[in-house]
Protein backbone atom coordinates (compact mmCIF):
# COMPACT_ATOMS: atom_id res chain seq x y z
CA UNK A 1 0.00 0.00 0.00
CA UNK A 2 2.79 2.66 0.95
CA UNK A 3 4.77 1.92 -2.53
CA UNK A 4 0.74 2.41 -4.01
CA UNK A 5 1.03 5.70 -2.20
CA UNK A 6 4.72 6.22 -3.23
CA UNK A 7 4.21 5.52 -6.40
CA UNK A 8 1.02 7.86 -7.11
CA UNK A 9 2.58 11.16 -4.92
CA UNK A 10 5.34 10.52 -7.65
CA UNK A 11 3.50 10.64 -10.59
CA UNK A 12 1.64 13.69 -9.34
CA UNK A 13 4.40 15.49 -8.89
CA UNK A 14 6.08 14.61 -12.01
CA UNK A 15 2.14 15.52 -14.41
CA UNK A 16 2.10 18.86 -12.06
CA UNK A 17 5.93 19.42 -12.68
CA UNK A 18 6.41 19.23 -16.21
CA UNK A 19 2.72 20.51 -16.93
CA UNK A 20 4.35 23.63 -15.17
CA UNK A 21 7.07 23.94 -17.55
CA UNK A 22 5.05 23.42 -20.72
CA UNK A 23 3.10 26.18 -19.35
CA UNK A 24 6.09 29.08 -18.37
CA UNK A 25 6.38 31.89 -19.80
CA UNK A 26 10.32 32.07 -22.31
CA UNK A 27 11.87 35.53 -23.27
CA UNK A 28 11.80 35.92 -26.92
CA UNK A 29 13.07 38.21 -29.33
CA UNK A 30 10.97 41.81 -29.32
CA UNK A 31 11.01 41.53 -33.19
CA UNK A 32 9.46 38.04 -33.28
CA UNK A 33 6.22 38.94 -35.79
CA UNK A 34 3.36 38.34 -33.59
CA UNK A 35 4.86 39.47 -30.38
CA UNK A 36 5.66 42.74 -32.30
CA UNK A 37 1.86 42.87 -33.22
CA UNK A 38 0.56 42.24 -29.37
CA UNK A 39 2.91 45.13 -28.98
CA UNK A 40 0.89 47.64 -31.41
CA UNK A 41 -2.56 46.06 -30.23
CA UNK A 42 -1.97 46.64 -26.49
CA UNK A 43 -0.79 49.92 -27.03
CA UNK A 44 -3.68 50.49 -29.23
CA UNK A 45 -6.14 48.85 -26.29
CA UNK A 46 -4.74 51.02 -23.71
CA UNK A 47 -5.53 54.61 -26.28
CA UNK A 48 -8.62 53.32 -26.30
CA UNK A 49 -9.59 52.51 -22.98
CA UNK A 50 -7.90 54.87 -20.97
CA UNK A 51 -10.04 58.16 -20.42
CA UNK A 52 -7.31 60.82 -21.37
CA UNK A 53 -7.74 62.67 -24.50
CA UNK A 54 -4.31 62.27 -25.70
CA UNK A 55 -2.74 59.43 -27.08
CA UNK A 56 -0.07 57.29 -25.60
CA UNK A 57 3.51 55.84 -27.58
CA UNK A 58 5.61 53.35 -27.08
CA UNK A 59 8.78 54.19 -25.94
CA UNK A 60 10.76 50.85 -24.43
CA UNK A 61 9.53 47.43 -24.40
CA UNK A 62 10.74 46.26 -21.15
CA UNK A 63 9.74 42.75 -20.76
CA UNK A 64 8.85 40.42 -24.23
CA UNK A 65 7.72 36.58 -23.12
CA UNK A 66 5.68 34.42 -24.73
CA UNK A 67 3.87 31.06 -23.10
CA UNK A 68 5.72 27.84 -24.35
CA UNK A 69 3.18 26.17 -26.81
CA UNK A 70 0.61 29.06 -27.36
CA UNK A 71 0.75 32.37 -29.08
CA UNK A 72 0.34 33.89 -25.33
CA UNK A 73 2.41 36.86 -24.95
CA UNK A 74 3.62 38.40 -21.80
CA UNK A 75 4.86 41.99 -22.12
CA UNK A 76 6.26 45.36 -20.04
CA UNK A 77 5.86 48.58 -21.67
CA UNK A 78 6.93 52.13 -20.61
CA UNK A 79 4.63 53.94 -22.70
CA UNK A 80 4.71 58.63 -23.17
CA UNK A 81 1.63 60.85 -23.22
CA UNK A 82 2.14 62.54 -26.99
CA UNK A 83 0.93 65.90 -27.98
CA UNK A 84 -1.79 64.61 -30.36
CA UNK A 85 -5.41 63.26 -29.62
CA UNK A 86 -6.27 59.64 -29.56
CA UNK A 87 -7.79 59.36 -32.86
CA UNK A 88 -4.81 60.91 -34.87
CA UNK A 89 -3.45 58.37 -37.68
CA UNK A 90 0.60 59.02 -37.04
CA UNK A 91 0.87 58.32 -33.16
CA UNK A 92 4.33 57.27 -33.68
CA UNK A 93 5.58 60.26 -35.21
CA UNK A 94 3.83 62.63 -32.44
CA UNK A 95 6.02 64.45 -30.30
CA UNK A 96 5.65 64.07 -26.67
CA UNK A 97 4.33 66.12 -23.72
CA UNK A 98 6.89 68.18 -22.35
CA UNK A 99 6.36 70.21 -18.58
CA UNK A 100 3.17 70.04 -17.00
CA UNK A 101 1.63 67.95 -19.71
CA UNK A 102 4.42 65.09 -19.64
CA UNK A 103 3.10 62.13 -18.32
CA UNK A 104 4.72 58.44 -18.50
CA UNK A 105 3.14 54.80 -17.89
CA UNK A 106 4.51 51.64 -17.22
CA UNK A 107 2.41 48.91 -18.44
CA UNK A 108 2.06 44.78 -18.43
CA UNK A 109 0.09 43.40 -20.55
CA UNK A 110 -0.94 39.59 -21.30
CA UNK A 111 -2.18 39.11 -25.41
CA UNK A 112 -3.27 36.23 -26.74
CA UNK A 113 -3.08 36.13 -30.58
CA UNK A 114 -5.26 34.10 -32.90
CA UNK A 115 -3.37 34.03 -36.44
CA UNK A 116 -6.07 32.39 -38.16
CA UNK A 117 -8.52 34.91 -37.69
CA UNK A 118 -5.82 37.64 -37.09
CA UNK A 119 -7.84 37.79 -33.50
CA UNK A 120 -5.84 39.38 -31.02
CA UNK A 121 -7.65 39.27 -27.21
CA UNK A 122 -6.20 41.56 -24.27
CA UNK A 123 -6.03 39.03 -21.48
CA UNK A 124 -4.63 41.09 -18.73
CA UNK A 125 -3.36 44.82 -18.47
CA UNK A 126 -1.96 46.60 -15.33
CA UNK A 127 -0.34 50.08 -15.56
CA UNK A 128 0.94 52.28 -13.21
CA UNK A 129 2.36 56.01 -13.70
CA UNK A 130 6.34 56.41 -13.55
Amino acid sequence: MIQQVTFLMGFTLTVVQVWSIHYEFLDISKNMNYFAMSVEFAVFEYNKNNADDYAYKLLRVRRSQHKRLTLIYLMDLDMGRTICKKHEEDIENCPLQEGPGEKKVRCTFTVDVFPMYTEFTLLNSTCMDK
